[in-house]
């Protein structure tokens, strides 16, 4: 025999009976069972997922707001002179946008008196993430003294998710922050 025509026959425990190999796949009841459980388990993971997502959106934004006030404050530390933090829309903006803190947050070489940037040099640009909505319950932006005070200019930013969870940041008279659970 030709070694093609041997495939899928097999030898029989008893000598000279040949006999013919078992069907391989999936009965249809073997696979409806399988799509039913992959299906159950989608719908029970598919919402955890997108709440876990919603967190760490609030966390980046967290993370991106405490960053640039740190790096304000050393800033300042470092250079012995007011370093102010506020809102713009674009690297080359005139004046900070003091009601949304969900656009780029530049950290600027200056006092930046009454939001207005011309004679200041912006140090650093830290970019959004899309998504949640932040808001600053100030309308100036936030100023770093030589001795990394933010006296007069301190106050609590809101981050608000998607899932109406929230996360403050209070930022005190001496520049230092802490968080803290909240509703939107």
């Amino acid at each position: 025999m030709p070694p093609d025509a041997t495939e899928g026959i097999y030898l029989t425990h008893k000598p000279g009976r040949l006999a013919k190999a078992p069907p391989r796949g999936f009965t249809l009841i073997e696979l409806l069972v399988a799509l039913a459980l992959l299906v159950v388990l989608a719908t029970w993971a598919v919402p955890g997922f997108q709440r876990l997502t919603a967190r760490n959106e609030v966390a980046a934004e967290v993370m991106r707001i405490k960053t640039a006030l740190a790096l304000a404050k050393n800033t300042a530390v470092t250079r012995r002179q007011v370093i102010a933090v506020c809102p713009v829309a674009s690297a080359g903006a005139s004046a900070c946008e003091p009601h949304d803190w969900s656009r780029p947050i530049a950290i600027v070489d200056g006092p930046a008196p009454a939001g207005d940037l011309s004679g200041t040099r912006i140090l650093r640009l830290l970019e959004p993430s899309d998504g949640p909505v932040i808001t600053f319950n100030r309308d100036f932006p936030v100023r770093f003294r030589a001795t990394g005070w933010s006296r007069g200019h301190n106050g609590t930013f809101t981050v608000c998710g998607r899932d109406q969870r929230a996360v403050r940041i209070v930022l005190s008279n001496l520049g230092k922050t802490r968080t803290e659970q909240a509703t939107c």
